[in-house]
């Protein structure tokens, strides 16, 4: 059986006249986009012309709902209650699937974003109201969630598809979750470092934490962060990468 994987990048996360990231020069290398839905970035027409950019290149829409934090860039925890994250969840996925039907298009899938999808790796209650508004939006979507924890559990058990995933420019913890970024080496400089693990994950379905132990996982979707220096250069580096094994990228 041929291995394939899909390219995930975050996306749609300039504010007014603050840029952030670059989205048309990453876009056509990646196969899903998940667009900031206001929260802890993006506004209505950064989301519209996302969008817009996505179809154009025919890459899979998403949602990227996060904290209502615009100057942490929704990577500070929050104190919120499960009941409060599912109604956020279900306005940021709302109002994307909304900008993305005036133009003709369909959601395929949600990521939540930066803290608020850490917090529900270790809070289970966390981890199901975000699946269940995810459901409850639409039960097609699939729903993106870290490799090898409960959140996938959760999901799958609420009635979500769901969607395994992994980071190559991310270090983890021997738990297999990501090494916290104000840890040395929490963020892949190393393009080559990227590439090496993320071809360990997919062709062998585990990686090595920083500890140098091994953690076993499956690898459906592989996020790169746009918002990181040399975004554009991983990208194109890793898709090339994984063409040259054999190995297919798509949804």
């Amino acid at each position: 059986m041929k291995l394939r994987i899909d390219l995930n990048c975050d996306m749609g996360e300039s504010f007014g006249a603050w840029k952030m990231g670059n989205d048309e020069a990453i876009m056509p290398y990646v196969t899903s986009a998940n667009i900031a839905c206001g929260f802890h970035a993006g506004d209505p027409a950064t989301m519209r012309k996302t969008v817009a950019l996505a179809i154009k290149h025919g890459v899979a829409l998403g949602a990227h709902p996060g904290l209502p934090d615009l100057q942490g860039f929704g990577r500070r925890n929050m104190a919120i209650t499960d009941q409060e994250a599912y109604d956020m969840m279900v306005v940021q996925i709302g109002a994307l699937a909304g900008v993305a039907a005036s133009q003709g298009a369909k959601l395929r899938h949600v990521k939540a974003h930066g803290q608020l999808y850490n917090m529900s790796v270790k809070n289970e209650g966390l981890a199901r109201a975000l699946a269940q508004a995810t459901y409850d939006v639409d039960p097609n979507l699939v729903f993106f969630g870290l490799a090898a924890s409960k959140m996938l559990d959760i999901a799958a058990s609420v009635g979500c598809k769901v969607a395994s995933e992994v980071f190559g420019d991310r270090s983890y913890m021997p738990d297999g979750t990501l090494c916290p970024r104000n840890l040395p080496g929490a963020m892949i400089t190393d393009v080559d470092v990227s590439i090496k693990q993320v071809l360990q994950m997919v062709q062998t379905g585990t990686l090595t934490a920083n500890d140098g132990s091994i953690v076993k996982l499956r690898a459906d979707t592989l996020c790169v962060h746009g918002d990181q220096p040399g975004a554009v250069a991983f990208a194109k580096a890793i898709r090339e990468a994984l063409q040259r094994e054999g190995i297919e990228v798509g949804v």
